[in-house]
C-alpha cells in the first residue's frame, strides 16, 4: 500500500511538474510572440509617422526653398518685386481655393485616393516650372506654380485629417505635433537647401524638387495603412448640411481658431519674404548660404516647439489653453520689441526666434482642437476649411509686406507694427472666444 501510494504520489507529482512546465513553455512562446508582435506594431507605427511626416515637409519645400533665391529670380527674369511675389502667392491662392473640394473628395472616397495622384501633379508641375525659368518665361512658370497649387492642396491638409482617421488620445496629438513639427523643419532646411541649390543656378531648387516629391510618394503609398471607413459616405447635400450644423455649434471658437491659425501663417512667411530681401541690403549686407542659415534660426525654434508641445498637449483642453495663450503673448510682445531693434541684427533675429517659438507653442494646440472637434465623416472638410486658411495666410503674406516695406520710409516700422497688431488679434480671439473643454474628446 505504501508503495502503491508513493508512486500515486510520485506520478501525480511528475504529471504536475510537466504540466508547469508546458505551461511555462506555452505561456514564453505566447509572450514571445506579443512582444514581437508590439516590437513589429511599434516599428510600424514609426514608419507611418515617418512617412505623415514626409508630406508636410514636402508641401514646405515647394515654396521656401524659392524664398531665399526671389531676389536673384527677380533680376534674372527681369520682373517686378511684385511680380516675384506672386510666385509665392499664386501657388498658394490656388491650393486655398482647392483644398475644400480636395477635402469632400478625400472624405467621399480615401485619403490616399487623392494624395497620391496630388503629390505625383505637385513634382510634375515642379519640373515645369523650372523649364519656365530655363526658357526666360515668366508666363510658363506662374503657370507651373498654379498648377503646383492644385497638387499642394491635396497633401498636408489631407495628411492632417489621415492622422485623425488613424490615431486618438495622446498618439493623435503626438502625431499631430509631429506634423507641424515636420512642417517647420521643411522650413528651416529650405532656405539652407535653396541657398546651397542656388550655388549651381538659381532655378535648381524647382528640379530638386521633384525628387523629395518621390520619396513622399513612396512613403505614403507603401508604409501608410489607412483604416477602412465604417460606414458609406452621405450624398453631397447630407455632406454640407452636416459641416452647416458643425460651423453653428462650434462656429464661434472654429472660425477664431481658423483666423488664429491663418493670422500666424501670414506673419511668418511675410517676415520670410521680407527679410530675405532686407538681408541682402545695408545695413546686413548677408546673402548665399549664411542667408539661409540666418533664416532658418527663427524657424528652428518653432521646429522644436511644435514638436514638444504636440508631444505634451495630449488631450488637455486646460494645458492646450494656457501654451497657446503664451505663445501669442510672447509672440505680441517680441514683435512689438522688433519696432525699435530692428537695426541690431542679433537682437533682431533673437526677436524674431522668440516670435516663431510663440507660433510653435500656438500652432500644434489649433490642430488638436480642429481635428479633434468633428467625426471622422467631416474630418477632411474642417480640416480643409482651416488649411485653406492657412494658405490665404501664406498667399498674401509676400505682396502685403512686400507693399508695407515699400510704403514705410524706414523700411521697418510699417512692417513691424503691422505684425505686432496682428498677433494682438490673434490675442483677443483666443482668449475671449477659444475655450476647449478640460478634456477633449476624439472625433
Amino acid at each position: 500500500m505504501e508503495k502503491s501510494k508513493s508512486k500515486k504520489l510520485s506520478v501525480a507529482f511528475e504529471s504536475d511538474m510537466r504540466y508547469v512546465a508546458d505551461w511555462k513553455i506555452a505561456r514564453g512562446r505566447r509572450s514571445g510572440r506579443e512582444q514581437a508582435g508590439a516590437k513589429s506594431g511599434s516599428r510600424g507605427k514609426l514608419g507611418e509617422f515617418a512617412a505623415i511626416a514626409t508630406v508636410p515637409l514636402v508641401l514646405v519645400f515647394g515654396n521656401s526653398m524659392l524664398i531665399p533665391v526671389l531676389p536673384q529670380m527677380q533680376s534674372a527674369l527681369n520682373i517686378s518685386q511684385f511680380q516675384t511675389s506672386l510666385v509665392i502667392t499664386l501657388f498658394s491662392v490656388t491650393a486655398a481655393v482647392c483644398i475644400p473640394v480636395l477635402g469632400y473628395l478625400s472624405d467621399h472616397f480615401s485619403r490616399k485616393a487623392i494624395m497620391i495622384p496630388c503629390l505625383i501633379v505637385y513634382g510634375a508641375a515642379g519640373v515645369l516650372a523650372g523649364f519656365g525659368a530655363i526658357w526666360d518665361s515668366y508666363g510658363v512658370l506662374i503657370a507651373a506654380r498654379a498648377l503646383q497649387g492644385i497638387g499642394a492642396a491635396g497633401t498636408a491638409p489631407i495628411a492632417m485629417a489621415l492622422v485623425g482617421d488613424m490615431y486618438n488620445g495622446g498618439t493623435e496629438s503626438k502625431a499631430l505635433g509631429l506634423t507641424e513639427a515636420s512642417n517647420g523643419t521643411g522650413k528651416v532646411l529650405s532656405p539652407i537647401i535653396g541657398s546651397v541649390l542656388a550655388l549651381i543656378v538659381w532655378y535648381a531648387a524647382f528640379f530638386a524638387f521633384p525628387a523629395f516629391c518621390l520619396l513622399s510618394l513612396l512613403a505614403v503609398m507603401f508604409l501608410i495603412r489607412e483604416p477602412k471607413r465604417e460606414s458609406r459616405p452621405p450624398s453631397l447635400k447630407q455632406y454640407l448640411k452636416n459641416i452647416g450644423n458643425i460651423l453653428r455649434a462650434k462656429g464661434r471658437w472654429l472660425v477664431s481658431s481658423f483666423v488664429a491659425g491663418s493670422l500666424a501663417l501670414f506673419v511668418l512667411f511675410g517676415v520670410l519674404f521680407y527679410l530675405s530681401d532686407i538681408l541682402e541690403k545695408a545695413p546686413y549686407r548677408i546673402d548665399g548660404v549664411v542667408k539661409g542659415l540666418v533664416l532658418a534660426i527663427p524657424l528652428m525654434a518653432m521646429v522644436t516647439t511644435s514638436y514638444i508641445t504636440g508631444s505634451v498637449i495630449k488631450k488637455n483642453g486646460v494645458l492646450i489653453r494656457r501654451l497657446m495663450l503664451a505663445g501669442l503673448v510672447l509672440s505680441t510682445a517680441a514683435y512689438m520689441l522688433t519696432i525699435f531693434f530692428s537695426r541690431n541684427i542679433y537682437l533682431f533675429v533673437g526677436l524674431l526666434t522668440a516670435g516663431s517659438l510663440g507660433t510653435g507653442l500656438l500652432l500644434p494646440c489649433l490642430n488638436t482642437m480642429i481635428t479633434g472637434s468633428v467625426s471622422k465623416g467631416e474630418r477632411g472638410m474642417i480640416t480643409s476649411l482651416y488649411s485653406s486658411l492657412r494658405f490665404f495666410g501664406v498667399a498674401f503674406g509676400p505682396p502685403i509686406f512686400s507693399w508695407l516695406a515699400g510704403w514705410s520710409k524706414t523700411n521697418d516700422s510699417a512692417v513691424f507694427v503691422t505684425v505686432s497688431a496682428l498677433s494682438a488679434l490673434s490675442l483677443v480671439l483666443a482668449f475671449f472666444f477659444i475655450k476647449p473643454d478640460k478634456r477633449l474628446q476624439s472625433g
